[in-house]
């Protein structure tokens, strides 16, 4: 809904390349991206060059909105998964949304709130030591937004990333979760059945 109105308003688009870089850790926000098409993650990376998957952001979401409602430098970096045309919104013109459109104020509180939600959780589930914990955890968080019957469009790697586990010990650990019973698997792909 936001894209469509941003679009009627006249906000250009711009498109970022696969793996460009958006933004990264102490940049100063400018704008809130809001996505047209395409695929932007949202990522801390270790000394040792280790990626932990904060947020994947899609076609219809929006980032980079918390840095720039505080004024404060970005924490993360958003590097682009898949070629994406992107509406930069600036900061003037966001909190012009903000004030003139209380539909878009309370998206945004919804927003924020899953967010934050989503990092509380995840901030328990890394403090838990067991493997199969968080992945059934994370994987309970996304199946809601999977169709009945469709598989979760999520990688192995990616569920690693945003586990802090390592591959290897997720792909053993969907393996014993679906022997329990506790996911469906289909050709490999964790299936939503209800």
């Amino acid at each position: 809904m936001e894209i469509q109105r941003l679009t009627d308003k006249g906000f250009p688009t711009k498109t970022f390349q696969k793996d460009a870089i958006i933004y990264e850790p102490g940049m100063q926000p400018r704008y809130v991206y809001f996505i047209q098409s395409g695929e932007v993650r949202m990522v801390t990376i270790s000394d040792d060059g280790k990626e932990f998957i904060q947020g994947v952001f899609k076609a219809g979401q929006y980032f980079g909105e918390p840095a720039l409602l505080i004024d404060k430098p970005y924490l993360a970096f958003t590097i682009v998964n898949k070629v994406s045309r992107i509406i930069q919104v600036n900061r003037q013109d966001f909190f012009a949304l903000i004030e003139n459109e209380p539909d878009f104020s309370m998206s945004l509180i919804k927003t924020l709130s899953r967010r934050l939600f989503y990092k509380s959780m995840m901030l328990e589930e890394l403090a838990n030591e067991k493997a199969e914990h968080r992945l059934l955890t994370i994987i309970n968080y996304l199946l809601p937004d999977v169709v009945v019957g469709a598989p979760l469009k999520v990688t192995r790697q990616e569920l690693a990333d945003m586990t802090g586990l390592r591959v290897e010990t997720v792909i053993r650990g969907v393996k014993l979760l679906s022997k329990k019973g506790l996911i469906s698997l289909s050709r490999g792909k964790i299936i939503r059945l209800e």
